[in-house]
């Protein structure tokens, strides 16, 4: 089968809205090529870079790459996530130069071309996350091991987004506590959260697709019996007690159900959220204040935003 790689020409902020419209259209192999990480110093204690080759990254904006099959409806879907992605200007996205260009790749190439981006990483003082094709011997007694496979277009963890919020679960999780993941994307949330503690998630997530990739995710850690996956928009019709939400979204959805979360947290219960650019931090956190969380933490990590909410108890 021959395969045609589908580079697209972005921003950091259009990143995640791309690769679900990516993923909708049966794109395998998501791979993100940010020059920011040329610039990361490496010899630190969050994991290290393996052969990145300058000339494949561009000199601003980022390059969002998938893998479509080569067939007849091929153009169509193209044009289909062309005119996607145009659409997000609607929901005030910055979409960048969003120059979309198309190679051909066979599929010998295509099986190992978006592999060598994803190598063992350790993400936080306890959690490491691996690809389930490599090989990895903890260095850490207390090391906990997030094992990942992203072939269905959501990533092994690593962006900047999901470490602040894996940081803050690992820092906030008591022994025990129940935990609601909005829009779980690939399940690594859920299953940190099992891993550091929790008793018990539930992840939400709208694309039915993310619901299966969430529920792989949580089968290839063996903790089927914990975390439990639904197709859901949202907190939409969601009625529970929980200890944590934490949700690694945009800002613009994040908003959209900050009534919901409040609605669903127990008394003291925190609301992790992530995914937030600069210029929308405040938007989110006036959004929190106004219904009347504490906000307790602010994070950042490059050019991205964790805020971390409090519900005071009554």
């Amino acid at each position: 089968m021959k395969w045609s790689e589908i580079c697209i020409h972005t921003t950091n902020e259009a990143i995640e809205p791309i690769a679900n419209i990516l993923h909708e259209t049966g794109a395998s192999g998501l791979v993100i090529e940010d020059p920011l990480d040329l610039e990361k110093e490496r010899d630190t204690f969050f994991g290290e870079v393996y052969e990145l080759n300058p000339n494949e990254y561009p000199d601003e904006g980022v390059y969002v790459k998938a893998y479509l099959p080569v067939n007849s409806f091929l153009g169509e879907t193209v044009e289909q996530i062309k005119q996607n992605i145009n659409n997000l200007i609607i929901y005030d996205i910055d979409i960048g130069k969003n120059d979309v260009t198309l190679s051909e790749i066979n599929e010998e190439e295509w099986a190992t071309a978006w592999k060598k981006y994803y190598k063992p990483v350790k993400i936080s003082e306890k959690i490491t996350i691996i690809p389930t094709w490599e090989e990895y011997t903890p260095t850490d007694t207390d090391e906990v091991i997030i094992e990942m496979d992203p072939g269905m277009a959501f990533g092994t963890g690593t962006h900047p987004t999901t470490v602040l919020s894996i940081q803050a679960l690992e820092h906030y999780i008591q022994k025990g506590d129940k935990v609601i993941d909005v829009g779980s994307g690939s399940g690594v949330l859920s299953v940190a959260s099992v891993l550091l503690g929790a008793k018990e998630v539930h992840a939400f997530d709208l694309d039915d697709v993310a619901v299966k990739s969430t529920e792989l995710n949580v089968k290839l850690n063996k903790l089927e019996n914990q975390v439990t996956a639904k197709q859901n928009n949202l907190l939409n019709h969601v009625n529970m007690k929980v200890d944590i939400i934490v949700s690694n979204i945009l800002a613009e959805i994040i908003v959209r159900f900050v009534g919901d979360a409040w609605n669903n947290l127990a008394d003291g219960g925190l609301f992790i959220t992530s995914g937030i650019i600069q210029n929308k931090k405040q938007l989110v956190m006036d959004q929190l204040e106004q219904q009347g969380f504490n906000i307790i933490e602010v994070n950042e990590m490059e050019e991205w935003i964790s805020v971390i909410a409090q519900k005071a108890g009554i």
